[in-house]
């Protein structure tokens, strides 16, 4: 056991706490494994498929110990848009594995790299947009409006409502008894978390969610068979298919048509999946590396290839396409997962309750999991989330805040969009602010003397201040410009200074410039190096 906790000795070493997170991220994932294919235009039991292959394939290759994938909602309105246009799911089918493919490519290329260049203040704020988004959305299920799919995280609706003009229907269609399992289920959660865990090591071991949905199912069963008037009717309970045989079961599998690898809409839709899906997966990545209580750091490139051979997997079986999603893994860290066993376990958990027990899954209320989901919401957007951000100064939560309201009144690529922008101006802002340090004094003899001191990087971004700078130095000054930290100056800045050091004499200024010998190594075919010295000394 290492000194934070975490048990370095293997996969099956942390069993213990691996599959009771496994059994709460199954039952978070499944509905969102079926509403987004719903929402997607695909038949139910590709998400199912999509949900196995992200659990057992894409989290086998995986070095990420916590992050779970399957179908996201990010790719509904794609994948819906493209089973239209290609005609037929079996030639989107195509797509996916190319799409697969593209990304495994992408992972060789070592493109993963893209992720670490999203800042910090971005992340945060997609996490906290989302924890806000799952309570938004969960509300309405919490009171037995269930007309919107489960997983959707976009504000415009499919079913033309948006997050918060559906709780204003939602009131119109309140059902007492998803209300009163709700508040159970919730009041369950709430008890263990806060309560029970703390008095034995066994309320450690069971999570809460777990037991809330147990009390669920007993609750759903009671009710249907001694008072029916408070039992909820099926379409408020989660819904798998059922085959009535081994024959229909495979029969629910599709595969792909491959006699439409040449055409061209094909190829565009595989690199827009590809695109869009490894870009989900690294946000996601990033968010869920920042969440592991272990610090752990996941290889994003073998990410990509992970991703990437889910995909060909998934499309060759007649799943949609699957990235990292952080609503899951966030349950998976929130309910004590420790490796990625977790998100293993999960996905035979998907494949055996579709197997061997889909009429018992049929009985969890989805008022249940809305209870669920809102405890992981809240830990995701707890208000010290905000009270941190602004200690930290303007240049941290004005991204954050920016990607946190694009990711609500959008969807999570435009806000992740919109909080990039914001910060990216700001960087600009400081470049443009910290290129330089100017002084001023007198001299011993009465006159004016300014030295500016350029930063170690000078870029053409800091043209601007410093030209400005150079501008007002008045008449008759000693103008000192001290360039010996500097480790690279652009040519436009270069530019600048050498026009205002031709300029200086009519005007009376008497230009110094500092610089200081440098080495330049250069290293020869046969590998050896010589140092090359050349003489930047002071200039008038």
């Amino acid at each position: 056991m290492s000194s934070n906790g975490y048990d370095r000795r293997g996969l099956f070493s942390s069993l213990r706490y691996d599959f009771p997170a496994s059994l709460v991220v199954f039952f978070v994932a499944l509905p969102l494994c079926l509403g987004i294919a719903l929402a997607s235009g695909a038949p139910l039991f590709s998400g199912v498929i999509a949900g196995v292959v992200g659990g057992i394939v894409v989290a086998s290759i995986s070095n990420s110990q916590l992050g779970v994938s399957g179908p996201a909602a990010g790719l509904t309105v794609i994948v819906l848009t493209a089973i239209q246009q290609l005609g037929s799911f079996e030639v989107f089918l195509v797509a996916v594995v190319l799409a697969g493919l593209i990304q495994i490519g992408l992972g060789f290329a070592r493109a993963g790299i893209i992720g670490y260049y999203f800042p910090t203040s971005v992340i945060k704020g997609m996490l906290t947009a989302i924890g806000i988004i799952i309570i938004l959305k969960q509300i309405p299920h919490a009171f037995g409006y269930d007309a919107d799919y489960e997983g959707d995280l976009s504000f415009t609706q499919a079913d033309g409502h948006n997050t918060f003009t559906e709780l204003l229907y939602m009131v119109d269609a309140i059902t007492p008894p998803a209300v009163l399992i709700s508040a159970i289920a919730l009041g369950i959660i709430l008890l263990w978390d806060l309560i029970l865990t703390k008095k034995h090591q066994i309320f450690k071991l069971i999570p809460g969610p777990l037991v809330a949905v147990v009390v669920g199912i007993l609750y759903q069963s009671l009710t249907t068979a001694f008072l029916p008037e408070w039992s909820l009717s099926s379409n408020h309970l989660v819904s798998v298919p059922v085959a009535d045989s081994f024959t229909s079961f495979l029969g629910q599998f599709t595969l792909p048509d491959f006699s439409a690898v040449v055409r061209q809409d094909v190829w565009m839709v595989a690199f827009t999946l590809a695109i869009v899906a490894s870009i989900e997966t690294l946000l996601s990545v990033e968010a869920t590396d920042k969440l592991d209580p272990y610090k752990r750091t996941t290889n994003t490139n073998r990410e990509l290839i992970a991703q990437g051979s889910g995909n060909m997997f998934s499309g060759l079986i007649g799943g949609i396409p699957v990235t990292q999603v952080i609503l899951r893994s966030s349950a998976n860290i929130q309910s004590g997962g420790k490796t990625k066993m977790s998100a293993i376990l999960h996905g035979f958990l998907l494949l055996l309750c579709v197997v061997a027990i889909p009429g018992v899954i049929n009985l969890v209320p989805l008022s249940v999991l809305a209870a669920v989901l809102l405890v992981v919401g809240y830990k995701l957007a707890k208000p010290s989330v905000f009270k941190d951000m602004i200690r930290l100064g303007w240049s941290q939560f004005l991204p954050f805040m920016a990607t946190v309201l694009g990711v609500v009144f959008t969807d999570l690529l435009k806000g992740i969009g919109i909080g990039m922008v914001v910060a990216v101006i700001i960087i600009l802002r400081n470049s443009y602010k910290n290129s330089h340090f100017m002084h001023k004094e007198k001299s011993t003899n009465g006159e004016d003397e300014v030295k500016m001191t350029l930063a170690e990087e000078v870029v053409f971004l800091n043209k601007g201040s410093i030209k400005k700078e150079l501008s007002r130095v008045r008449e008759g000054t000693k103008v000192t410009i001290d360039m010996s930290k500097s480790v690279h100056i652009d040519y436009d800045v270069m530019e600048i200074i050498e026009d205002f050091k031709n300029q200086a004499k009519a005007k009376n200024i008497d230009v110094e410039l500092i610089r200081e010998n440098r080495k330049r190594v250069e290293r020869k075919g046969n590998g050896n190096e010589e140092v090359i010295e050349f003489e930047l000394d002071t200039k008038r």
